[in-house]
């Protein structure tokens, strides 16, 4: 058996369980993420969106109520490209108007501030599912000290 890391790790046919699911369905709101996980996908195409490649991100959430950890995708299409703009914006790791080549090596770990909603459907045994959704990312603030920022406003030369 793999050792166990941030994507998981196979399960033999005989290895023992414990953990059980603990999803936290989180209210609605505005809401601090890190990027944890990113993979590369291919969309099979849809009734809006003909088939293009995607990026399915991990994004963790803490809050309150718990912590959890949202899947999100991406759509790399010319259509979708102003989302993939506000993720990149949001990372600070693009500006509002700048040409950026998207750098998806970077992604993991970076953190942001996004909105969070409530989404009800129905799954293929026409049950009711309630799951969070990621509706918009927001810009850095930029009043807020950058962790480098905040580290020089604490230091004083020859205070201890």
């Amino acid at each position: 058996m793999a050792e166990n890391n941030t994507t998981g790790y196979e399960l033999e046919w005989e290895s023992a369980i414990e953990h059980d699911s603990e999803y936290v369905l989180l209210p609605a709101g505005d809401y601090d993420f890190t990027v944890t996980n990113f993979e590369r996908g291919r969309h099979a195409g849809s009734d809006k969106l003909p088939p293009c490649k995607k990026a399915v991100l991990a994004l963790e959430l803490d809050s309150e109520a718990g912590s959890t950890t949202l899947k999100h995708n991406l759509f790399l299409h010319s259509s979708t490209e102003g989302l993939l703009c506000a993720f990149f914006v949001s990372i600070g790791q693009r500006k509002h108007g700048e040409r950026l080549t998207m750098n998806w090596s970077t992604v993991i770990g970076s953190k942001g501030r996004c909105k969070v909603g409530v989404r009800t459907y129905k799954n293929k045994d026409n049950e009711d599912v309630t799951i969070n959704e990621i509706k918009k990312f927001y810009e850095p603030d930029p009043n807020a000290p950058t962790s480098a920022a905040a580290a020089s406003q604490t230091y004083e030369a020859g205070r201890f």
